[in-house]
């Protein structure tokens, strides 16, 4: 070697570059060499072979054993895209495309990642350049075969899971209470201890009629739903029974020997543990009553605490129902976790609707006649605004910091130009801090923005005082959906201690200047 090319050799810059492996499945991960190592080994030979460009393997491995390509929820590619953005990562090596992904969507993202960071990408076995268009254009065309592929193994599967339940096999999934999962065959294999025990809560509900009944009636027994070890370890399953899993339980074919495949029904090669003409009393026992237990909700726009009224003591919804007695119907709103667990479980269980919703109106129309709550929902509201423009305006002080900083910066830049070459890092900087200013000033353009808007909305004490004085009128005029809206607009929760009858509201402070505004604004339409 002479000395101008091993002065030229000292002077290459280096390369550093990581190997990505990958492998969908974690059959074989135990071996002593497995498909990650080959995978690896063939990376690293690639990396040596280029070692005259300036190449060199880094050590750090990025090894996903036993993960899809079809997402990037991936640890050892977490780790991967963490290093190229703290520019560790100089290239990428991959023994083939679809190792690194087999989603079109999710490649193109990591490549503009790639690109943003001047990070190339190779494929130990598809030779290709992604410096170059055509290059870019033969990875696309390998990634969308490789994607290809991915979704017709999946249709292969789905297809073999249909063909295996309509030969009325069990083909996988969770265990069901009453049988365990035959290791050697395959199968469902009855589980003694646990039918009899199907068998009795499905006798139980024959006998209570409801579902909250059994469930309460269980969860007093201590019985839980299935539990089972995984494989790779550990223990799923084994909760207690709410509605839900209860009416899982009961409308459950594999209970009569049979296997469903989504609205198709299939004989089983498994024996039943419940008596057919049970199961059929109650499905129509169930179809009776609805899976609600006897309860629908309440439809309309009447509800007017749909969505904000919560039971405190459980920290859980209420949600609108009603039931129908003769010919009269009523309207509840129920707590959704007694729902779910039992009626026992819940010191507030259900409210009738008429007089926690008169409740509410009281203090809503108290906001127009009751100066002393109007004027601290309106103080309320005016921290808001203040916090609000505080917030933007230091965030317009850091953005016009940041401005000025990239000004400068581009002005040193553009003396440091030459005629001829050598002015790639200059410009590559150049750019950068084009599309930095560019993004900074577009944030900048919309934070001025709502700081206008906040200004916009303030609205003077005295004006909304004025405004709202006339609101408990207006409510009389307004229909149900309107009502609707106002509630909405003006009540952020409401909350129901059942156990020592307290309801708390906490109101909206924004909604209560919006409401005034549009008050205000629709006496002037009446003036004009």
């Amino acid at each position: 070697m002479t000395k101008r090319t091993k002065a030229a050799a000292d002077t290459r810059p280096v390369v550093r570059c990581a190997i990505y492996t990958r492998k969908s499945s974690e059959e074989g991960l135990e071996q002593e060499f497995n498909s990650l190592d080959a995978q690896r080994e063939a990376g690293e030979a690639y990396v040596r072979s280029q070692v005259g460009e300036g190449w060199t393997c880094l050590a750090d491995r990025y090894d996903d054993g036993g993960f899809t390509g079809g997402n990037t929820d991936r640890p050892g590619l977490r780790r991967l895209l963490h290093d190229i953005a703290a520019g560790r990562v100089d290239c990428v090596v991959v023994y083939k495309v679809d190792r690194l992904s087999r989603s079109l969507l999710d490649f193109a993202e990591m490549m503009r990642t790639f690109e943003q960071h001047q990070v190339g990408f190779v494929s130990v076995t598809q030779q290709f350049n992604t410096a170059s268009s055509m290059g870019r254009l033969v990875l696309n065309v390998l990634l969308s075969f490789a994607q290809f592929e991915r979704e017709i193994v999946s249709e292969r599967t789905r297809d073999k899971i249909a063909a295996t339940r309509r030969k009325g096999k069990w083909a996988g999934g969770w265990p069901v209470l009453g049988y365990d999962v035959d290791p050697q065959g395959f199968k469902l294999r009855v589980n003694d201890a646990e039918a009899d025990r199907v068998r009795a809560i499905y006798a139980l509900y024959l006998d209570r009629g409801s579902l909250l009944p059994v469930v309460e009636e269980l969860a007093a027994r201590g019985w839980a739903n299935k539990r089972w070890e995984l494989w790779k370890g550990g223990w799923r399953g084994g909760g207690p029974f709410t509605r839900t899993s209860l009416y899982g339980l009961l409308t459950n074919p594999v209970y009569v020997g049979k296997v469903r495949y989504k609205d198709e029904v299939h004989a089983g090669e498994h024996a039943a543990v419940v008596d057919p003409a049970i199961w059929q009393r109650v499905q129509a026992h169930l179809a009776g009553n609805g899976r609600g237990g006897g309860y629908a909700r309440a439809g309309g726009p009447g509800a007017l605490l749909r969505g904000v009224l919560r039971c405190t003591a459980c920290d859980a919804a209420m949600s609108p129902t009603s039931t129908t007695k003769g010919a009269k119907s009523y309207r509840y709103y129920t707590c959704t976790a007694a729902a779910k667990k039992g009626w026992k479980t819940c010191p507030a269980k259900s409210v009738p609707a008429h007089a926690i919703e008169q409740v509410l109106l009281r203090q809503v129309r108290a906001i127009g006649t009751d100066a002393r709550l109007r004027a601290e929902v309106l103080a309320q509201a005016r921290q808001q605004d203040e916090a609000r423009t505080a917030e933007l305006a230091k965030e317009q002080k850091a953005l016009e910091h940041d401005l000025r900083g990239w000004h400068g910066e581009l002005r040193h830049l553009s003396g440091l130009l030459r005629p001829g070459d050598g002015n790639e890092p200059v410009i590559r900087r150049l750019a950068e801090l084009q599309e930095q200013i560019a993004a900074v000033e577009g944030r900048g353009r919309a934070v001025r923005d709502q700081l206008a808007a906040v200004g916009r909305n303030l609205i003077a004490d005295d004006d909304a005082a004025t405004a709202l004085s006339v609101f408990d009128p207006v409510w009389e005029a307004l229909n149900p959906r309107e009502q609707s809206r106002v509630v909405n607009l003006l009540v952020e929760s409401v909350g129901y201690d059942g156990g020592r009858g307290k309801v708390t509201i906490r109101f909206r402070p924004a909604g209560v200047r919006t409401l005034a505004r549009e008050l205000a604004d629709k006496r002037e339409g009446m003036r004009a």
